[in-house]
Order: C-alpha cells, then structure tokens, then sequence
C-alpha cells in the first residue's frame, strides 16, 4: 500500500485530503501541531526519513490574511520556510511534493482568468509569503506540484458559506461585496485533485479552482437559494468593508495545462458542502 504524509491534517483541507486519502486505500501519515511542526526542519527530516511516504501533500499554511499584515515574519515562517523544509525532505527521498499555493499570488487587476503563466505580483502580505513558498519549493530540487486554487469553503474549518449560513438565521438581509470575482472551490473537490497530481507525479504549477466565476454577491445568493433561505443579499462595493489587507478584485484561475484536473463547476460544489453540513446535522 502507497504511503501519503498528509501535512495540517487537522485543518479544512487536510482533512478532506486524509479523507479521501483513505477512501482511495492509502496508507495516511496525517501530521499537524503538536505531532510534527513544520517550520523545524530537522523533525521534518527525521519523519519524512523514518516514514518514507511516495508523497506528501502539504496543506498546512498561515491563513489569516489580514493577521500576515502585522505577522508578517510569522507568516513567512510557515508559508515559506517550512515549505521548503517539505520539499528538502521530499528530494532526500523521492518522493513527491504537492504544495498548495493561492490566487493570492497575483495583483488582482486582470480581466481574464490567470493562468499558470501568468507573472506573479503579490499585493498583500500573505501573497507574498505564499509566493515565497512557491520558490522555496521550486528551488529545493524535489520532484513537486504546487497547485494554486482560490475562495476554498469545506467543512471542519471557518468559511464563506457557513458565515452566511449564520448570518440569515440572524438576519432578513446582509450585505455583500459585488466586485470581487472568483471561482468558489470546495474542498472536497479539491482534496480528489490534488490527490490526483501525486498520482499522475506531475510536476509544475497547476491552477486548480471550482469551474466558472461568480462574486462573493453572487456566490451568498446562491448559497440562500440552495439553502433554501429567505434572507436577501444587498450587493456593496469592497469599499464598504474596508480591510488590513485589501482582497483582490479577481481571483479567476484557470489552467492552461492539459494534464491539470478540472473541478466541477463551484455550484455543484456547493450542494457537496450543504449536504455534508445536513448530515452532520442530523448524525
């Protein structure tokens, strides 16, 4: 059985990754805090040597967008260095890196979808420690994908769906940013493609986001309908929600790279992720 070291096991991701990992029969190493921290290079070492996986999936990272403003040196730490002490590992063994990485990376100012080769231009903090991660990845010599997706929303963490979800049995209407444009991903299927890259051991930047477009309106009126809720959506500009670290007014990834999975389109993962959370309810 084909060994996988799953790292931030127990975030959004990670868990749809160890998931789904396990469904498809492998062995799953799945590591976070306290079992392993990743920004010690020589632990990461020592497991990856002891472990052998013919893979690791990294989806560990910081994630507070606004918190990198003022952290920025913590951010980097997590979303740069200890990419790198992944990807040094993995070379050392052979095995395969899968790096998840964000539309973050770019300036936010096109007006066609980016993809793979587009020139990066991080505008905030978190961009730029991610994009660092990219290098440090890239540079380390191992065998590796770094996949960059965009709005991810799953169960098992904070996210946009389940903070309208609660906003409307609070309230008859929220307002929404209508200028922001992006491809909602679920995490489930982005768990499967990633899954999927160290199957075929593809190697490069791949852009791997939920099929289409929509604004963050668009995507919480969608979410009411499925939901079958009553709350209204009162589209707003960005400018209404000022934020520490401005969001990018377009997160459209898409892939010019044959090989690359396709996810389904982001509306079917949001059925996904709304019958997942009706289960869970009703378990």
């Amino acid at each position: 059985m084909s060994r996988i070291l799953v790292a931030g096991a127990a975030g959004m991701l990670g868990r749809d990754v160890v998931t789904r990992a396990s469904e498809r029969g492998y062995d799953v190493i799945a590591v976070d805090l306290p079992e392993l921290d990743i920004t010690d290079q020589a632990a990461v070492a020592r497991m990856v040597a002891d472990r052998r996986p013919v893979a690791i999936i990294n989806c560990a990272a910081w994630t507070d967008v606004d918190g990198a403003e003022t952290h920025e040196a913590a951010a980097l730490e997590l979303n740069g260095a200890a990419a790198g002490n992944l990807a040094r590992a993995a070379s050392a063994h052979d095995a395969l890196l899968v790096h998840v990485s964000t539309d973050y990376v770019f300036d936010g100012a096109a007006a066609t979808p980016y993809v793979e080769s587009d020139a990066p231009a991080p505008q905030t903090a978190y961009g730029r420690t991610k994009l660092a991660g990219e290098r440090a990845v890239a540079l380390a010599g191992s065998q590796h994908a770094i996949v960059r997706t965009a709005w991810l929303f799953g169960p098992g963490g904070r996210n946009f769906v389940a903070t309208m979800l609660a906003l409307a049995a609070e309230r008859d209407e929220v307002a929404v940013v209508a200028d922001q444009i992006g491809c909602p991903t679920y995490s489930g299927h982005l768990a499967g493609a990633l899954l999927d890259l160290a199957e075929q051991r593809s190697s490069g930047i791949h852009h791997v986001a939920g099929g289409g477009q929509c604004s963050w309106s668009e995507f919480a009126s969608e979410i009411f309908a499925q939901a079958g809720s009553s709350c209204k959506v009162r589209p707003v500009a960005s400018s209404e929600f000022p934020r520490p670290a401005p969001r990018p007014a377009w997160s459209v990834l898409v892939s010019e790279r044959p090989e690359t999975p396709r996810l389904p389109p982001w509306r079917d993962g949001l059925a996904e992720y709304l019958a997942h959370a009706s289960q869970a309810v009703g378990r």
